[in-house]
């Protein structure tokens, strides 16, 4: 049996579905989760791994997420220790674990989290992701709404993953055993900026979309409602003076897959309806 956490994100929806449809049992965890969230037969755990529960089952492997609040103020140790006796975690890490290691939001907290899964005694492998292509969702309300996209750094340009690239790798580390000890970094396929972003989007939907530049001042104070402030500054950091390793393809996808990882522009049309 495969534990997934964050089974209801961008990553973890298509991860439960993957592993089911090649016939794993699956248990689905997320701190509010119902059985419509999941495909049929599988089993759902409504929990907070911040706080231990009792209840959790003891898997064959694990797919472990530790974003927002618990990778903040989480206990590292104290959540891994939760699968003990697990044959194996995968952890959703951050490639800001090596690009940005002085920072607490992006490196150091993500690092305290593969140091206990290492440390664990389970056979491990650190995924490292950098962009997610399912950011752009925030800008749904206002393509809806007037057509237009206000972001800062329009020329700058990153090579964001398709989550369901990372859900993917996530179901082959999980199964297969030849990924022990292993530390990949995920990303898409090619550079691509928010303008050329918008474009795709506009494209994808049939309908022209206005790109507005946006000072980082005026995206920092939108990101503060939902963010900590170390967290958007370093965000900020990332999308408009990003290293060379953040701009850098990684072959790790290819490697994994089998494949190239897939495009923004692709992103966009399998998710168009968001943005209509």
């Amino acid at each position: 049996m495969i534990i997934v956490t964050g089974a209801t994100g961008n990553v973890g929806r298509t991860l439960v579905r993957t592993l089911v449809e090649q016939g794993h049992a699956v248990t689905a965890v997320s701190r509010k989760i119902t059985t419509s969230d999941v495909p049929p037969g599988v089993r759902t755990l409504a929990a907070d791994l911040a706080r231990p529960a009792a209840d959790l089952p003891s898997p064959d492997a694990v797919f472990l997420l530790v974003g927002g609040d618990l990778m903040m103020t989480g206990d590292p140790e104290q959540v891994v220790a939760q699968f003990a006796g697990a044959g194996r975690i995968v952890l959703l890490s951050s490639q800001g674990v090596a690009t940005r290691p002085d920072s607490l939001s992006h490196g150091r907290a993500f690092a305290a989290f593969e140091q206990a899964v290492m440390a664990s005694g389970a056979e491990w492998t650190i995924l490292r992701p950098g962009g997610f292509a399912s950011n752009s969702y925030a800008w749904a309300p206002s393509v809806k709404a007037s057509r237009t996209v206000a972001a800062p750094f329009g020329d700058v340009g990153l090579p964001l993953i398709d989550p369901d690239d990372i859900a993917a790798v996530a179901a082959v580390t999980l199964t297969r055993p030849d990924h022990a000890k292993a530390v990949y970094e995920l990303t898409g396929p090619e550079l691509i900026t928010p303008r050329q972003r918008v474009a795709a989007i506009a494209e994808a939907i049939g309908e022209p979309l206005t790109f507005v530049d946006q000072t980082r001042q005026a995206a920092r104070e939108l990101m503060l409602a939902f963010m900590p402030a170390p967290v958007a500054d370093t965000t900020l950091d990332i999308l408009g003076t990003p290293t060379a390793r953040e701009q850098t393809v990684s072959p790790d996808v290819q490697k994994i897959l089998g494949r190239a990882p897939g495009s923004f522009p692709a992103w966009a049309r399998r998710n168009a309806a968001a943005f209509r």
